[in-house]
């Protein structure tokens, strides 16, 4: 009985679609076995990518000179101190003035006041060291110190207003070409939002930065109409102030995008054309200051430079006369 069970058992396990079974996985085997090896150059671009994985010490802080990430953080840390006990009368319009101007390496109202401070400090300071050994006496140098501090103090003042004139003339330039791309992107079937980052990644300047950063807030949540207003008011541009305006009140009318867009750029191209008749109309004006001062000189000594010793010449004879 045992044996006929034992044969019987054997004969199951040996039926074909067991030595089926069987013969693949020692094809499998074999083939593993005499497979060749994953290439080196695999392995390596494999290794490579675990090396450069990007981690907490690969930051773009770190990619800066050694001398910025050091003594930047204390000359910001003096900034604050001096802006702490600066006057802060003007803190509004200050805030809104650097936005204007692109917010130049991140400063703040308070850096700014103590940026001011340091340049009195700093002129003063100069002044001092240059006009000591000429003998002055303390209250002339005490005087000069403070005349030359007060120049330090509306340095930056200056600096930060031609910084604001140069970035809104820059985008004022700018704008009437973006307004087009933004035409062709919306006419394409693209959204406002996916046009504005189009013409946002297109070119590198101060208003496709300022359509870039609109993109983002509003893709962080912001509605469209107050990252728009936002964007007016960084900038302080009039033009782009009144885009806006118009651009919020037609998609709450619900006007066609693209036709806003035609008008506003027509009418901008149209203001620059004008506005560049005038600036040709005023070069007739302009013209006078440099041809009295550097060229009339010049054609009167080469006109009346002959007649100069025969003049000279007729006066001593007139003297000698006499």
């Amino acid at each position: 009985m045992n044996i006929d069970s034992w044969l019987q058992s054997t004969s199951l396990l040996w039926s074909p679609l067991t030595a089926a079974a069987l013969m693949g996985l020692a094809v499998l085997m074999i083939w593993g076995a005499f497979a060749p090896a994953r290439p080196a150059a695999a392995q390596k671009n494999r290794m490579d990518g675990y090396l450069e994985r990007p981690d907490a010490i690969d930051d773009p802080d770190m990619r800066r000179p050694f001398v910025v990430r050091v003594f930047g953080p204390l000359l910001r840390g003096i900034l604050r101190v001096l802006g702490s006990l600066a006057p802060k009368r003007n803190v509004q319009s200050t805030d809104l003035m650097l936005s204007q101007a692109g917010e130049p390496w991140g400063l703040s109202a308070l850096d700014f006041f103590g940026l001011r401070l340091l340049f009195v400090l700093v002129a003063g300071g100069i002044y001092f060291l240059a006009a000591r050994s000429q003998g002055l006496s303390f209250s002339v140098l005490l005087r000069n110190c403070l005349i030359a501090g007060v120049f330090g103090f509306f340095i930056p003042w200056v600096w930060l207003r031609s910084r604001v004139s140069r970035r809104k003339s820059e985008i004022s330039r700018a704008l009437p070409d973006a307004l087009d791309m933004l035409t062709i992107g919306v006419e394409a079937g693209l959204g406002f939002d996916m046009a504005l980052l189009g013409v946002g990644n297109m070119w590198r300047n101060a208003l496709t930065y300022e359509f870039r950063r609109a993109v983002g807030e509003m893709r962080v949540g912001t509605p469209r109409d107050v990252a728009l207003r936002r964007m007016a008011d960084r900038t302080g541009v009039a033009d782009l102030r009144a885009f806006v305006a118009v651009l919020i009140q037609s998609s709450q009318l619900g006007v066609s995008i693209a036709q806003i867009l035609h008008a506003q750029a027509g009418e901008l191209r149209l203001k620059r054309r004008l506005q560049a008749e005038g600036v040709a109309r005023q070069a007739g004006v302009k013209m006078v200051f440099p041809l009295v001062i550097l060229i009339f000189p010049a054609i009167f000594v080469v006109i009346l430079g002959p007649s100069i010793p025969a003049i000279l010449a007729w006066m001593q004879q007139m003297g000698g006369g006499k």
